[in-house]
Protein backbone atom coordinates (compact mmCIF):
# COMPACT_ATOMS: atom_id res chain seq x y z
CA UNK A 1 0.00 0.00 0.00
CA UNK A 2 1.37 3.50 -1.13
CA UNK A 3 2.71 4.89 2.12
CA UNK A 4 1.28 8.50 0.75
CA UNK A 5 -2.47 7.64 1.85
CA UNK A 6 -1.58 5.71 5.09
CA UNK A 7 -2.21 9.10 6.72
CA UNK A 8 -5.79 9.60 5.38
CA UNK A 9 -6.87 6.71 8.25
CA UNK A 10 -5.65 8.79 11.19
CA UNK A 11 -7.18 12.31 12.82
CA UNK A 12 -8.07 15.04 10.53
CA UNK A 13 -4.85 16.70 9.27
CA UNK A 14 -5.71 20.37 8.85
CA UNK A 15 -3.00 20.64 5.96
CA UNK A 16 -5.20 17.78 4.27
CA UNK A 17 -8.65 19.34 4.92
CA UNK A 18 -7.77 22.87 3.60
CA UNK A 19 -6.27 21.46 0.45
CA UNK A 20 -9.67 19.38 -0.27
CA UNK A 21 -11.32 22.58 0.69
CA UNK A 22 -10.00 24.78 -1.42
CA UNK A 23 -10.11 22.54 -4.52
CA UNK A 24 -14.48 22.27 -3.18
CA UNK A 25 -14.55 25.81 -3.17
CA UNK A 26 -12.77 26.05 -6.59
CA UNK A 27 -15.41 23.83 -8.20
CA UNK A 28 -18.42 25.80 -6.55
CA UNK A 29 -17.03 29.70 -8.41
CA UNK A 30 -16.48 27.92 -11.60
CA UNK A 31 -20.03 25.63 -11.45
CA UNK A 32 -22.06 28.88 -9.92
CA UNK A 33 -20.16 30.72 -12.87
CA UNK A 34 -20.89 28.54 -15.81
CA UNK A 35 -23.80 29.81 -17.28
CA UNK A 36 -24.20 26.67 -19.01
CA UNK A 37 -24.00 24.27 -16.25
CA UNK A 38 -26.33 21.25 -16.24
CA UNK A 39 -26.95 18.80 -13.31
CA UNK A 40 -25.09 15.53 -14.43
CA UNK A 41 -28.33 13.66 -14.26
CA UNK A 42 -31.42 12.87 -12.64
CA UNK A 43 -34.22 15.85 -11.59
CA UNK A 44 -33.40 19.33 -13.02
CA UNK A 45 -35.32 20.49 -9.80
CA UNK A 46 -33.93 18.04 -7.18
CA UNK A 47 -30.53 19.90 -7.46
CA UNK A 48 -31.90 22.88 -6.47
CA UNK A 49 -29.75 24.88 -3.85
CA UNK A 50 -32.92 26.53 -2.45
CA UNK A 51 -34.44 23.16 -1.31
CA UNK A 52 -31.30 21.77 -0.33
CA UNK A 53 -29.07 24.68 0.71
CA UNK A 54 -25.97 22.29 1.92
CA UNK A 55 -25.92 20.78 -1.54
CA UNK A 56 -22.32 22.68 -3.05
CA UNK A 57 -23.04 21.15 -6.92
CA UNK A 58 -21.54 17.94 -6.43
CA UNK A 59 -24.45 16.04 -5.38
CA UNK A 60 -26.32 14.08 -8.14
CA UNK A 61 -29.66 13.56 -6.91
CA UNK A 62 -30.28 10.98 -9.39
CA UNK A 63 -33.80 9.02 -8.68
CA UNK A 64 -32.21 6.37 -10.70
CA UNK A 65 -28.83 6.68 -9.25
CA UNK A 66 -27.65 2.41 -8.97
CA UNK A 67 -24.87 4.04 -6.37
CA UNK A 68 -27.46 5.59 -4.31
CA UNK A 69 -28.72 4.64 -0.86
CA UNK A 70 -31.55 6.86 0.67
CA UNK A 71 -34.29 9.23 -0.33
CA UNK A 72 -33.69 11.64 -3.54
CA UNK A 73 -35.14 14.48 -0.99
CA UNK A 74 -33.44 13.56 1.79
CA UNK A 75 -32.50 16.68 3.42
CA UNK A 76 -28.48 15.53 3.38
CA UNK A 77 -26.59 14.24 1.60
CA UNK A 78 -23.05 12.37 1.81
CA UNK A 79 -20.91 11.86 -0.98
CA UNK A 80 -18.52 9.00 -0.27
CA UNK A 81 -15.32 8.32 -2.61
CA UNK A 82 -14.28 5.38 -1.89
CA UNK A 83 -11.69 2.30 -3.29
CA UNK A 84 -11.68 -1.31 -3.32
CA UNK A 85 -8.29 -1.86 -2.21
CA UNK A 86 -8.03 0.90 -0.05
CA UNK A 87 -8.12 -0.71 3.64
CA UNK A 88 -9.89 2.42 5.46
CA UNK A 89 -12.38 2.36 3.11
CA UNK A 90 -13.25 -1.16 4.32
CA UNK A 91 -12.60 -0.32 7.89
CA UNK A 92 -15.21 2.87 7.56
CA UNK A 93 -17.85 0.09 5.77
CA UNK A 94 -17.69 -2.19 8.27
CA UNK A 95 -17.66 0.42 11.46
CA UNK A 96 -19.25 3.50 10.35
CA UNK A 97 -21.65 2.50 7.53
CA UNK A 98 -24.34 0.63 9.06
CA UNK A 99 -24.47 3.59 11.98
CA UNK A 100 -24.82 6.11 9.07
CA UNK A 101 -27.67 3.20 7.00
CA UNK A 102 -29.49 4.21 10.35
CA UNK A 103 -30.17 7.60 9.41
CA UNK A 104 -30.92 6.37 5.98
CA UNK A 105 -33.71 4.60 6.84
CA UNK A 106 -35.29 7.34 9.12
CA UNK A 107 -35.00 9.53 6.19
CA UNK A 108 -32.28 11.80 7.42
CA UNK A 109 -29.86 11.20 5.10
CA UNK A 110 -28.76 10.09 1.15
CA UNK A 111 -25.48 8.35 0.93
CA UNK A 112 -23.98 8.45 -2.96
CA UNK A 113 -21.44 6.17 -3.29
CA UNK A 114 -18.06 7.21 -6.01
CA UNK A 115 -15.47 4.74 -6.48
CA UNK A 116 -12.37 6.73 -7.28
CA UNK A 117 -10.20 3.84 -7.98
CA UNK A 118 -6.95 5.18 -6.96
CA UNK A 119 -5.28 1.49 -6.35
CA UNK A 120 -5.46 0.79 -9.92
CA UNK A 121 -6.57 -1.20 -12.34
CA UNK A 122 -8.08 -4.22 -9.79
CA UNK A 123 -10.16 -1.52 -8.43
CA UNK A 124 -11.11 -0.19 -11.47
CA UNK A 125 -12.30 -3.71 -11.88
CA UNK A 126 -14.36 -3.75 -8.73
CA UNK A 127 -16.20 -0.66 -9.13
CA UNK A 128 -17.45 -1.93 -12.84
CA UNK A 129 -18.47 -5.07 -10.85
CA UNK A 130 -19.82 -3.40 -8.05
CA UNK A 131 -21.85 -1.30 -10.63
CA UNK A 132 -22.91 -4.62 -12.23
CA UNK A 133 -24.46 -5.52 -9.30
CA UNK A 134 -25.94 -1.89 -8.77
CA UNK A 135 -27.82 -2.12 -11.58
CA UNK A 136 -29.61 -5.99 -10.04
CA UNK A 137 -30.34 -3.62 -7.08
CA UNK A 138 -27.93 -4.96 -4.88
CA UNK A 139 -25.08 -2.63 -4.72
CA UNK A 140 -24.85 -2.49 -1.08
CA UNK A 141 -25.17 -6.27 -1.09
CA UNK A 142 -22.04 -6.46 -3.59
CA UNK A 143 -20.09 -3.77 -1.29
CA UNK A 144 -20.26 -5.51 1.18
CA UNK A 145 -18.87 -9.02 0.16
CA UNK A 146 -15.85 -7.40 -1.28
CA UNK A 147 -15.11 -5.68 2.43
CA UNK A 148 -16.18 -8.75 4.19
CA UNK A 149 -14.90 -8.59 8.30
CA UNK A 150 -14.04 -5.12 7.41
CA UNK A 151 -11.26 -5.87 5.04
CA UNK A 152 -10.50 -5.33 1.23
CA UNK A 153 -9.60 -8.35 -0.87
CA UNK A 154 -6.05 -8.64 -2.43
CA UNK A 155 -4.66 -9.98 -5.50
CA UNK A 156 -7.00 -12.53 -7.43
CA UNK A 157 -9.81 -11.97 -5.26
CA UNK A 158 -10.31 -9.12 -7.33
CA UNK A 159 -10.07 -11.20 -11.15
CA UNK A 160 -12.35 -10.96 -13.42
CA UNK A 161 -13.65 -14.56 -12.39
CA UNK A 162 -13.35 -13.48 -8.70
CA UNK A 163 -16.15 -10.71 -9.44
CA UNK A 164 -18.12 -13.10 -11.24
CA UNK A 165 -18.17 -15.58 -8.62
CA UNK A 166 -18.89 -13.72 -5.83
CA UNK A 167 -22.28 -12.40 -7.93
CA UNK A 168 -23.28 -16.03 -8.43
CA UNK A 169 -22.54 -16.37 -4.23
CA UNK A 170 -25.24 -13.21 -3.96
CA UNK A 171 -27.36 -15.31 -6.27
CA UNK A 172 -26.97 -12.34 -9.19
CA UNK A 173 -28.34 -12.76 -12.57
CA UNK A 174 -24.56 -13.61 -13.76
CA UNK A 175 -25.13 -13.70 -17.27
CA UNK A 176 -26.40 -10.12 -17.05
CA UNK A 177 -23.64 -9.12 -14.58
CA UNK A 178 -21.45 -10.43 -16.34
CA UNK A 179 -22.63 -8.52 -19.97
CA UNK A 180 -23.15 -4.84 -17.63
CA UNK A 181 -19.68 -5.32 -16.13
CA UNK A 182 -17.99 -4.87 -19.32
CA UNK A 183 -20.68 -2.51 -21.34
CA UNK A 184 -19.69 0.67 -22.26
CA UNK A 185 -22.41 2.33 -20.25
CA UNK A 186 -20.84 1.05 -16.64
CA UNK A 187 -17.46 2.24 -18.29
CA UNK A 188 -18.99 5.70 -19.05
CA UNK A 189 -20.64 5.83 -14.93
CA UNK A 190 -17.35 4.58 -13.63
CA UNK A 191 -15.62 7.27 -15.69
CA UNK A 192 -17.66 10.14 -14.10
CA UNK A 193 -17.18 9.37 -10.66
CA UNK A 194 -13.54 9.02 -10.76
CA UNK A 195 -13.95 12.55 -12.84
CA UNK A 196 -16.24 13.69 -9.74
CA UNK A 197 -13.14 12.87 -7.61
CA UNK A 198 -10.53 14.66 -9.44
CA UNK A 199 -13.11 17.79 -9.76
CA UNK A 200 -13.63 17.52 -5.94
CA UNK A 201 -9.88 17.03 -4.70
CA UNK A 202 -10.44 13.27 -3.83
CA UNK A 203 -6.87 11.95 -4.64
CA UNK A 204 -6.76 9.77 -1.18
CA UNK A 205 -9.61 7.47 -0.17
CA UNK A 206 -11.55 7.18 1.66
CA UNK A 207 -13.10 11.40 1.64
CA UNK A 208 -16.45 12.62 1.97
CA UNK A 209 -18.23 15.30 1.57
CA UNK A 210 -21.25 15.61 4.07
CA UNK A 211 -23.80 18.11 4.01
CA UNK A 212 -21.37 20.27 2.35
CA UNK A 213 -18.48 19.90 4.18
CA UNK A 214 -15.54 17.90 3.52
CA UNK A 215 -14.21 14.99 6.09
CA UNK A 216 -10.94 13.62 5.28
CA UNK A 217 -10.18 9.73 6.25
CA UNK A 218 -12.05 7.32 7.84
CA UNK A 219 -13.20 9.28 11.04
CA UNK A 220 -14.58 7.93 14.00
CA UNK A 221 -18.60 7.36 13.71
CA UNK A 222 -18.72 10.31 15.95
CA UNK A 223 -17.22 12.41 13.74
CA UNK A 224 -20.12 11.62 11.42
CA UNK A 225 -23.05 11.95 13.36
CA UNK A 226 -21.99 14.71 15.57
CA UNK A 227 -21.44 16.28 11.57
CA UNK A 228 -25.41 15.43 11.05
CA UNK A 229 -26.62 16.29 13.73
CA UNK A 230 -24.95 19.58 13.80
CA UNK A 231 -26.75 20.22 10.48
CA UNK A 232 -30.47 18.54 11.31
CA UNK A 233 -30.59 18.47 14.81
CA UNK A 234 -30.20 15.33 16.70
CA UNK A 235 -31.79 12.66 15.90
CA UNK A 236 -34.86 11.75 18.05
CA UNK A 237 -34.73 8.86 20.57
Amino acid sequence: MPVQRSFWSSWLIPGVIVTIAIALVAFVVIYETNDDAQPTSGDTAANSTDQFPYDIGLERRDPHDPLALGAVDAPITLIVFSDFQCPFCAKWSHDTLPVLLKRVDDGQLRIEMREVNVFGEASRRAALAAYAAALQGRYLDYHDALFAGGHPRTGAGLSAEALVETARDLNLDVDLFREQMNSATTRTAIDANEQLGATAGAFSTPSFILGGQPIAGAQPTKVFLDTLDELTGPEGN
